[in-house]
């Protein structure tokens, strides 16, 4: 099982593009405040998120942007790929299956 649950807030304004056959893919960046540091850490973990489909156009049309505060639910995938210099990057990324918001306006 692969369940990512979290509340964190976006880094900066969620981007939003559609493929040729308009389908929408949404990206964002999120920071999670950690509860707990030792000193000289950093406050948060960051990670990158994206949505597809409907979860996408919905983020576009509400226009979600940096500090939104959020509850994402997804999972965590491996973003592994190899640069132009043919060298192997690692990362991940979240992909997201839902998300509420946390504070109203």
């Amino acid at each position: 099982m692969n369940k990512f649950i979290a509340t964190g807030r976006l880094t900066k304004d969620a981007e939003v593009r559609f493929s040729a056959g308009g389908s929408a893919v949404a990206k964002f960046d999120f920071a999670i405040t950690k509860r707990f540091k030792k000193d000289g850490e950093p406050d948060a973990d960051f990670f990158t998120c994206v949505a597809f489909g409907k979860i996408a156009e919905t983020i576009d049309k509400l226009s979600i942007g940096k500090g939104t505060k959020l509850l994402v639910e997804g999972e965590v995938r491996n973003n592994n790929y190899t640069n132009k210099d043919g060298q192997k990057v690692y990362g991940t990324q979240i992909l997201v299956n839902s998300f509420e918001f946390c504070e109203s306006k």
